[in-house]
Order: C-alpha cells, then sequence, then structure tokens
C-alpha cells in the first residue's frame, strides 16, 4: 500500500458513474488534493469538506454537537456522521471521512497520537435513490506510527487503498 494510483481510483469510480465527496479532519484537504491530482477528476470528484474543527463538523456536514461532546470529535460515530453529512450537502454517491490525532500533542490513553477513525459511504444498489438514506457504512479504526506528516500520510493512502478495495477495480 505504498502507493495509490489515482487513476486506479478515477477508474473505480467512473465505471460505475459515481461522484466522490471527501469529508476530511486531521488530513485538512490532502485527500481532496490527492484526487484533483489527476486530470479528468472532475468527472469523479464531485467536492471535499475540510471539517478541523467540531464547529465546522456541525456547520458543514450537520453532525450533531451532542453527538461531539459525548463521543469526540476523534470517534467511529464521528466519522460516520460525517461520511453521511459529506452524501447529504454534496451531489455525490460515495463519500470518504477520516478523524484523526495526528499529533504530536492531543493524544489521550484512549485516543493516542496516530489514532484515526475511517468511515466509507456507498451504496447499496444501483437504483433510482443514491445518496444518505441508502447508504452502506464501513468504518474503522487503525492506529499509525510516525510524526504528523507520517500519520497524515498513512491515513490518505488508507482512506484510498480501502474505497478501491470496497468498491472493487474494475
Amino acid at each position: 500500500m505504498n502507493t495509490i494510483n489515482m487513476d486506479d481510483v478515477g477508474k473505480t469510480l467512473l465505471h460505475r458513474g459515481w461522484m466522490l465527496a471527501t469529508a476530511e479532519s486531521c488530513t485538512g484537504g490532502l485527500i481532496s488534493a490527492r484526487c484533483t491530482e489527476v486530470s479528468g477528476s472532475s468527472n469523479w470528484f464531485e467536492r471535499g469538506f475540510v471539517t478541523y474543527s467540531n464547529d465546522a463538523k456541525h456547520e458543514m456536514l450537520g453532525v450533531g454537537s451532542a453527538l461531539i461532546e459525548q463521543q469526540g470529535a476523534v470517534s467511529e460515530q464521528v466519522a460516520h456522521a460525517m461520511a453521511l453529512g459529506a452524501l447529504r450537502h454534496s451531489k455525490a454517491q460515495v463519500s470518504l471521512a477520516v478523524t484523526g490525532v495526528a499529533g504530536p500533542t492531543g493524544g489521550s490513553k484512549d485516543k493516542p497520537v496516530g489514532t484515526v477513525w475511517f468511515a466509507w459511504a456507498i451504496p447499496r444498489d444501483t437504483g433510482p435513490t443514491l445518496g444518505a438514506e441508502t447508504a452502506w457504512i464501513k468504518s474503522e479504526r487503525q492506529i499509525f506510527s510516525g510524526d504528523r506528516l507520517a500519520v497524515r500520510d498513512a491515513t490518505v493512502k488508507h482512506a484510498l487503498h480501502t474505497l478501491i478495495q470496497l468498491l472493487g477495480h474494475p
């Protein structure tokens, strides 16, 4: 998983006629930047939300303030809500969300530096109503080692690699 072929991401989405939206916290837009490095990405990349602050998660994606307060911004529940919010606030059919502690500060016993929660929202079928209400969600936690740059880079690679796996490369 050292490198991600962005052409594969694009081909996989184009093959299905789907658009991608991202919701990023700890990566600060790096996933969106990686997607848009590829010529023609406007055919499959719909938009990216950089929701670094809790207020941004709430205002841009509709993540409940109470959810963030109860579960913490770095949690499975918030990653889920971010992925669904990206679908609700875009015209995309597929979304991915990341929220984590890139470091070097901000970690805790329960959420050490390097902890990242991921969520991918994917249509259950190819029916006429694709979107947040019909999405299948996969979420997972990873703990990456290294400095801030290494954690963010590993997060980008893992998010995109898993997206390709979940969608199945054509």
